[in-house]
Formats: structure tokens, C-alpha cells, sequence
């Protein structure tokens, strides 16, 4: 049998050791995490069930070898993922069947062959899941299963060699390390569109659920346990932002229909007339960095007057995009919190006043009680703000279900609600009082973060308060719900919420020693160092898009003058560094045998100055007998060169004496016949 053959015959027959199994399925259980809630839930288990079955069927010598089986259940996958997804086509159902197929290979896999090919399968679900979800904890784990398939790999080439666990470890670590700096240079310095590397998949609106141009009864408080990031901010004057609560303004409704409230389908763009504010060095300015979801609104705190490059300030003095948000993007934005002086136009009062085809008689007298005789606007707003302070209304997160008619219900029987319910009501009623009155949705506080300096804005902190106009101050916030709970205005909802359980005043299903475990310090300064580096994985890696690099580029005093040139730039330099690495390499490993050989080679060359010549192909020990022969004067030393040389040279393990020690008899010996 030729070595060929030989070869191919052994490489099919070779079945898969247990150890590089075991890297591998190691590796595969990190990519699980993409899978898990944007793909479908059957997915993520039946690839669990793979690797559980195959460490069942390997001990025992079962093989997945049937053909029409492997037919049976490939048709059947492919139908389960048409079921789950309505179609074949796009990014979760490609995932969804690749991953179906990579746990199918792990069924049939038995050979060398089978589990090389099990690992590059692996590699590609590492990038497809990169797809599927860019959050930070997500990178990381594809980043472990990447380097864990390496460790794979080269367990299997090792065979059973000692160093199990270590020396796998230990090889990857150093091939990552090498490969590094090209891979920064590559990241730092290749072109890229201008969409950085942050992106979604499916329907973007879906992670900003209950935040839309719509306020209805319960679309807030669903929001109340989403710990879903919304943007994170950044306050250059002043680490730890403004003093009082923070408003974060996001849209501005004006159409009332009693409990729901809707903003203008095309917010009608004004001017930035920043007449009217404070000078630059009493504004408060903000850096922003928001997350993609798809709608055009931005946020900035109440009230914004400086408008961010590619963004309109909308009437109602709020921002919004001239592009859909579809990437993590970061702006400045300057703003007051004094009410603005503008007056109101004619139109404008018409709309702010607006009312429900349909209120009962009861709430209309409700409403003329409180302006009474006295047409003062502020007398009538403190009057509204006593009643639902007096009347025994409650904050609740679960006030039950209500409608857009049902105002009556809830301002005179259940008197329970979230911060919609009572936006929307109180502005109602102002407006029934006649009083210009308008309904603004955003968010409230935020969750500083000491370690990075930022203030972690959530979804759980979705917030409605009111505007009225009141003529000496123009639009003036007022929030109902402050009234009802205070210390709401000063807390982000998730602190607000511990404060209220830890009183007694709000129930939670959570255990004694599970709500003593998240108030630990420790606890707390892990989730703070976490969101930090989950704050400069969005900004500096996945935020790193064309627009930053020409910046990096402009500050490093290069120019981008086109794609070309610049991919010639960069070959340019990975190759002079790949040079660079090659030759330090080659010097790395050198062998140590070529300064010993050259040691040698010196002695002989004093030797044969004094007249006793080495015969190439004379070995050492006989050349050191006629050298000694020679000079008997200097047989000792001669010997023990020759001793020292053979020991260095041919001994199996390391030799006693150091090759310094060598080379220090070298260069003293001397001869004389």
C-alpha cells in the first residue's frame, strides 16, 4: 500500500478522542447566548440535545450513519424552521438553519474529518451570532468559543500528549496574542461604510415597545421591569449632571382623546432661536449616546435648544432625526431648564385646548370646580394638583385595564395608576378647565454610573408628564405624578420601586435573600463595572463607524483620500509588521545548537593554528584524544571542552553547565607544544 493510501486510510478510520470533544463542546455551548431570544426556542434546545446525545452515544460506540434518517430529519428541521419563521428567507431563518445543521453534524461526526469540519462549521455560527446580537456580554462569549475551538484544534493535534488542559490553553493565548495587532490595525485603519458595527435585525420598534408617538392606558408600565438600555448620557461640565430631576424630553402630544394622547404623525419643524435661553456657560450640555430602534425621535433633557448635526427641533421643543436611528449614535445636545417665553399663536391655543368628542357630565364639573371664580391659571393648577394629592390616589404598576373613555373610572372609582394614566388625565382636565395643555412623553432620571460617569437611561424609567401654558411662564411642566408618589422625580424607577419595598408600601415576589443579594455593595459594583465596559464596548467599538475613523485618521495626520489608497496604506503596514514579526520570529527560534556548533568550531580553529587540524568527518571524542596526544600539557582541558560540547550538543535533557560557562573555556584556552 503506497503512504498515500496509507495516509487516507488512517485519516478515515481515525475516530475523535474525548478530550478535543470536550473542547468543542465547550466552544459550542458559548454560542448559545445569540440563540437565546432571537431565534426561535426549539432552536437553542435541540442544539443542547445534540451535544448531551452525543456524549450518550460515544462511549457506547453508536454512530448516526442511516442516510434516509439523516433525510427524514433534515425536512423535518427545515419544516419546523418555515413553521417558526413563515419563511426561508433572511437572517434568523439562515441562522436558525445553519445551527440545526451544525447539530446534526455533531450526530453523525466520528472521524478526524468529520470534526475538523464540525469546528469551521462552528466559526461561521461565531460570526453568525456576531449578527444576530453586537451587546458586549454576546461579543464576549463568541470571542471565548472562538478561542475555545482554537484550543480544539490543537488538542486534537496533540493527540494525548501530557498537558491536557494547560498546553492548549497556553498555544491559543499565544496565537490570539500574535494575531492581535493586525487585527487592531485592520479594525482602526480599513475602510468601512458608514453604518459602523452596530446594527438589528427584525422590527427595530420592537425593542422601544411602549415608547412610540402613541400614549395609551398601560403602554408605559409595561415598560416597568425592562431593564433594555434606551441611551446612556454624559455630562462634560459636570460629571454628575444638572442638580434637581432629570426630564428627558422625547416627544410632545397634542391630540387628546380623554385617556390617550397622540402626537402630530409629521412634527412640524421650528427654528432654533436661542435668543430666548440661557448663555452657553449656564446651559447644560449633554453627550448622548442612544440606541438603535429604528423611529426618529432623540432625547435630550428638558428643554433642548441646541439642534445635533442631521437632527430638527420639532414644535414642542423637542428633537427628532432626519434619518431612522438604525445604528448607536452619539450627539450633543445643549438645554434649559427654564420654561421657554415664546407666545402662543391662535393656532396653537386651538389645539392645545382640543377636546374628546365624548366627556361625561361628572368630569366636566370636576374641571370647573377647580378654576372656580377665580380664572387665575396657576390658582386652577394647584387646585387639580390638591385633588389628586387628597382623593386617595394610588401609584400602582399594575392598575388593571382601562381605555381612552374610561377618564371617569379613573379619576372618581379606581384611582389607580401608572405615570400615562395620570399625564393623561390631568391634562385633559386642564384643558376642560381652559388652560392650554399638552402631554410630553419621555424619561425620568437615570442610574449613574460612577465608574464610567454616565447615567444609564432604561426603558423602565419611560415617563408622561404635562405643559401648561400659564401666560408670565409660557409652557410650564407640571407632573401629576410626582404628587401622587413622591420622590419619583428624584429616583430612576428601579430605586424608586427598592425604596417603596423596602418600606413595606410595595409587595415583591422576590425572596428575603434574593432582594438582600442585589442591595450588596458587591453586587453593586459589579453591575457598575459591567455597564461601563458595556458603555465603551457601544461607543469605541461598535460606534466606530466611518465619521470616527476620518476624525482618527485626521488627529494620526493622515488624509482619507479614497478607499483604494487607504487599503494600499494598510497592506502596506501589515506587511512591514508581518516582516518585522517574521524576523523576530526566525530569531526566537533559532536553534541553540548554532552558537554551541560555533563555540566548537572556534576551539578547532585554535587548534589548527597550532598545528593539529580536525578531519571534517572526525567526531569530537577522537579529535579530542589526538588534540590531547599533542599538547599533554593541555589534555585536561581539552577533555573537558570536548565533555562539555557533546553534553550541550547530544544530551537528551539540559545539560549542567551553562553554554556562558562554555564559552568562558573557550575563549581562555590556550596550547603550546
Amino acid at each position: 500500500m503506497s503512504t498515500s493510501r496509507r495516509r487516507t486510510q488512517q485519516w478515515k478510520d481515525t475516530t475523535i478522542p474525548r478530550r478535543p470533544l470536550l473542547w468543542l463542546a465547550a466552544a459550542l455551548l458559548f454560542t448559545l447566548p445569540p440563540m437565546l431570544g432571537n431565534l426561535a426556542n426549539w432552536v437553542a434546545w435541540l442544539f443542547l440535545l445534540a451535544l448531551a446525545l452525543k456524549f450518550w452515544m460515544e462511549p457506547k460506540g453508536y454512530r448516526f450513519r442511516s442516510t434516509i434518517l439523516k433525510l427524514i430529519l433534515a425536512g423535518l428541521m427545515l419544516g419546523a424552521i418555515f413553521l417558526s419563521y413563515g419563511t426561508l428567507k433572511g437572517i434568523e431563518p439562515g441562522v436558525s438553519l445553519l445551527a440545526v445543521l451544525v447539530a446534526l453534524k455533531i450526530l453523525e461526526a466520528h472521524t478526524a474529518r468529520e470534526f475538523q469540519v464540525i469546528v469551521m462549521m462552528a466559526w461561521v455560527l461565531c460570526l453568525c451570532g456576531l449578527i444576530l446580537s453586537q451587546d458586549f456580554a454576546v461579543a464576549f462569549c463568541l470571542f471565548v468559543a472562538f478561542a475555545l475551538l482554537i484550543a480544539a484544534l490543537v488538542q486534537f493535534h496533540r493527540g494525548s500528549s501530557p498537558g491536557a488542559f494547560r498546553v492548549p490553553l497556553a498555544t491559543t493565548f499565544k496565537l490570539l496574542a500574535q494575531a492581535a495587532p493586525v487585527v487592531v490595525l485592520l479594525f482602526l485603519l480599513f475602510p468601512r461604510i458608514n453604518t459602523g458595527f452596530q446594527f438589528r435585525i427584525g422590527d427595530l420598534h420592537a425593542a422601544m415597545t411602549g415608547f412610540s408617538d402613541r400614549l395609551s392606558p398601560g403602554g408605559i408600565e409595561t415598560l416597568a421591569n425592562s431593564s433594555d438600555i434606551a441611551f446612556r448620557a454624559e455630562f462634560p461640565d459636570r460629571r454628575t449632571g444638572p442638580v434637581g430631576p432629570m426630564y428627558w424630553r422625547g416627544l410632545v402630544m397634542w391630540h387628546c382623546e380623554g385617556m390617550e394622547w397622540r402626537a402630530p404623525y409629521a412634527p412640524a419643524p421650528i427654528s432654533d432661536s436661542s435668543n430666548g435661553y440661557p448663555a452657553s456657560d449656564k446651559a447644560v450640555r449633554q453627550r448622548i449616546t442612544i440606541a438603535p430602534h429604528g423611529a426618529r425621535w432623540m432625547f435630550a433633557l428638558d428643554r433642548p435648544f441646541g439642534i445635533p448635526s442631521g437632527a430638527r427641533l420639532a414644535r414642542g421643543n423637542y428633537l427628532y432625526s432626519v434619518q431612522p436611528i438604525r445604528k448607536t449614535r452619539r450627539y450633543e445636545a445643549l438645554s434649559s431648564t427654564d420654561p421657554t417665553r415664546e407666545e402662543l399663536g391662535a393656532h396653537e391655543r386651538r389645539e392645545a385646548l382640543q377636546l374628546p368628542a365624548s366627556i361625561s357630565p361628572a368630569v366636566r364639573e370636576l374641571a370647573a370646580s377647580f378654576a372656580g371664580h377665580d380664572s387665575e391659571p396657576r390658582a386652577t393648577v394647584n387646585s387639580a394638583l390638591q385633588f389628586f394629592r387628597t382623593q386617595g390616589f394610588r401609584y400602582s404598576l399594575s392598575p388593571g385595564e382601562y381605555n381612552k373613555n374610561d377618564l371617569e373610572e379613573f379619576l372618581f372609582h379606581r384611582r389607580t395608576g401608572f405615570c400615562e394614566h395620570y399625564a393623561a388625565s390631568f391634562a385633559t382636565l386642564m384643558r376642560l378647565a381652559g388652560i392650554p395643555a399638552r402631554v410630553v412623553v419621555g424619561y425620568l432620571g437615570g442610574e449613574y454610573n460612577d465608574l464610567g460617569g454616565i447615567f444609564l437611561v432604561r426603558q423602565a424609567d419611560t415617563h408622561a408628564w404635562c405643559e401648561v401654558w400659564i401666560p408670565e411662564n409660557g409652557w410650564t411642566r407640571i407632573d401629576p405624578t410626582a404628587v401622587v408618589a413622591p420622590g419619583r422625580a428624584s429616583l430612576d424607577l428601579s430605586s424608586f420601586l427598592a425604596s417603596r419595598i423596602a418600606s413595606g408600601e410595595i409587595a415583591t415576589g422576590r425572596t428575603t435573600f434574593v432582594t438582600r443579594l442585589v442591595r450588596l455593595p458587591l453586587v453593586n459594583q459589579i453591575r457598575s463595572i459591567w455597564e461601563a465596559l458595556n458603555y465603551q464596548w457601544d461607543t469605541r467599538v461598535m460606534g466606530f463607524d466611518a465619521d470616527v475613523q476620518d476624525v482618527l485618521l485626521t488627529s494620526l495626520g493622515l488624509t482619507n483620500s479614497g478607499p483604494l489608497p487607504l487599503v494600499m496604506q494598510v497592506l502596506i503596514v501589515i506587511s512591514a509588521l508581518l516582516i518585522i514579526y517574521a524576523g523576530w520570529m526566525q530569531l526566537q527560534t533559532r536553534p541553540r545548537a548554532d552558537r554551541i556548533q560555533a563555540l566548537y568550531e572556534r576551539y578547532c580553529q585554535k587548534l589548527a593554528r597550532i598545528g593539529v587540524q580536525r578531519d571534517p568527518c572526525e567526531g569530537p571524542s577522537d579529535f579530542a584524544k589526538r588534540a590531547a596526544q599533542s599538547f599533554p600539557n593541555a589534555s585536561e582541558c581539552v577533555r573537558q571542552i570536548t565533555e562539555t560540547y557533546i553534553a550541550l550538543r547530544y544530551a537528551p535533557g539540559p545539560a549542567a553547565i551553562s553554554l556562558d560557562k562554555f564559552a568562558k573555556k573557550i575563549n581562555a584556552f590556550t596550547a603550546h607544544r
